[in-house]
């Protein structure tokens, strides 16, 4: 049968999940995969590799953990797929309980084992150079992560000034937008909300740090900074001249419009 995301009662088992993963492990990337037309895609949450998938059934909600063989279940949640030496699975039925507690712990369990995998991988390969390369205008090569740990590469990569104007934007957003999204995309900081999109990115030039608002034609006042993009204007930062007051107001706003997603 055809797995689907349901606005019942398997919608409301499946939202309850998402938080408590989020709870359990703050820095999780969710994402929604192997959408077809028939079908909906099935959410996927990871950190170091795949945690678990949420699927939708008829009578059930099931939550498949990629490595669930290989963790330990002292409370025995999983009741399903009981058979395979890899994956182990939790079915969850209409009116029945989740124990939040032993949920998230094995949630972090599954974590801490995808990244025992990933540091034993990891020990094998030759050190690379640990500092990032700059690129043009100074700004810091970083690869594709989610997470706050690439972003905070990036600003400890960024040069002279403009790291202490990017710790300082980075702190702001997070003291505006406490359950901000954080990843590095096209060697910029991207920040977000979960299930909305971007609301803004910020990128090294050699003379400024330019911040831009995906939807700032729809902030007041407007920022100065123009785009070919109907929808964005940009901001920029010189050395002194970062006005908290003003970026936390655009910020703020920023955060509750719908996103970009690329």
């Amino acid at each position: 049968m055809s797995s689907t995301v349901k606005r019942d009662w398997r919608g409301r088992t499946l939202e309850k999940v998402r938080r408590l993963i989020k709870q359990a492990d703050p820095d999780v990337v969710e994402e929604v995969k192997w959408a077809k037309a028939t079908r909906p895609g099935i959410p996927v949450w990871s950190h170091g590799g795949i945690i678990c998938t949420g699927e939708s059934y008829k009578n059930s909600v099931k939550l498949t953990f990629a490595k669930g063989a290989s963790l330990e279940d002292p409370t025995a949640l999983f009741n399903a797929s009981l058979e395979g030496n890899t994956r182990r699975a939790i079915d969850i039925h209409e009116g029945d309980s989740i124990d939040a507690a032993a949920l998230k712990n094995l949630f972090r369990a599954a974590v801490a084992l995808n990244q025992k995998h990933t540091k034993k991988t990891s020990a094998t390969r030759p050190k690379a150079s640990t500092k990032p390369a700059l690129l043009a205008g100074g700004n810091p090569q970083i690869a594709k992560a989610d997470g706050d740990a690439p972003v905070q590469a990036y600003i400890a990569a960024m040069p002279g000034w403009k790291r202490d104007a990017g710790r300082r934007l980075d702190a702001l957003i997070v003291r505006t937008v406490p359950n901000v999204r954080k990843a590095v995309r096209w060697n910029s900081p991207f920040y977000g909300i979960d299930g909305q999109g971007w609301f803004l990115n910020f990128h090294c030039f050699t003379k400024y740090v330019k911040v831009a608002f995906f939807r700032g034609t729809s902030l007041r006042p407007i920022p100065p900074g123009a785009s070919k993009h109907k929808d964005v204007r940009y901001i920029d930062i010189h050395e002194n001249d970062l006005d908290e007051a003003q970026m936390a107001k655009w910020i703020g706003q920023a955060a509750v419009l719908p996103g970009w997603e690329p």
